[in-house]
């Protein structure tokens, strides 16, 4: 794609962002916002993040986070005060900011085939590989070496590909590992829910990076602007390509100007 100052839907869309009365800014977490580390509780944001998001939230901006995170386990990580609205879980859970809490109750079935998930990787894997969350068990490989990726790989399709025929479930990779997951939770229908809830000239954007953004990416195709945020570029649906952080940290004050405030 061409640098981020000639793309002519990051333009128009600027241009519709300065005079539209209502905005809604869209963000993933991990690999957006924050650079991946194999420490994910150490996976705190750009230094440069917290700031631009508090003056886009003061600026009148709703100001979503989506993420395969735990919503409370977001909020804290990062670094943003007051906190904005958050939906964790891939939009299992919705953290609102006045603190209200709400998830969607999952079925027994599909509650049993997560535990059982677990409980056959309890002794297959390191524990700080598996991570245990509403709506999904995940299994993360990053920092590992290439052959003991593929070791780990091979232990939890062997582990999880019987449970698929068993319980309705979802088996999807993600960059840096593999979750099962509730069909039907994604991050494009927390998007589509959010576009529900708002008004039809609101201007919109969703910045994502993973694979796990494409559904969010889809849902918000025509309706607003959608950004891949990677150092490196990879076939995606979205709209432009920011690289993190100083093309990233270049939309932000861009959003904050449009509104009329100072970056």
């Amino acid at each position: 794609m061409e640098a981020l100052e000639r793309q002519s839907a990051y333009q128009a869309f600027l241009e519709r962002l300065s005079f539209t009365a209502e905005r809604v800014l869209m963000l993933d977490y991990d690999g957006t916002l924050a650079p991946f580390r194999a420490d994910r509780e150490g996976a705190f944001p750009y230094p440069e993040i917290p700031e631009h998001l508090a003056r886009i939230m003061a600026c009148g901006t709703r100001l979503v986070l989506i993420s395969g995170r735990p919503a409370r386990e977001l909020m804290l990580l990062s670094g943003v005060h007051p906190h904005p609205e958050i939906w964790g879980s891939h939009g299992l859970e919705r953290l609102s900011r006045d603190g209200t809490y709400q998830a969607a109750t999952l079925p027994h079935e599909q509650v049993t085939g997560l535990q059982t998930a677990a409980e056959r990787l309890k002794d297959a894997l390191p524990e700080n590989c598996i991570e245990k969350k509403p709506g999904g068990i995940a299994v993360h490989w990053r920092g590992f070496t290439p052959k003991d990726v593929e070791m780990i790989r091979a232990k939890v399709l062997e582990q999880w590909m019987p449970l698929l025929s068993e319980y309705p479930l979802n088996l999807q990779e993600f960059d840096g590992g593999l979750e099962l997951r509730i069909p039907g939770i994604n991050k494009g229908r927390a998007v589509k829910t959010i576009l529900e809830e708002s008004d039809a000239g609101a201007a919109f954007a969703y910045l994502g990076d993973d694979l796990t953004d494409e559904d969010a990416f889809l849902v918000l195709k025509g309706k607003g602007l959608t950004a891949l945020v990677r150092p490196e570029y990879r076939s995606t649906n979205a709209d432009i390509w920011l690289r993190p952080p100083e093309q990233l940290v270049q939309f932000l004050d861009e959003w904050v100007r449009a509104c009329g405030g100072q970056a």
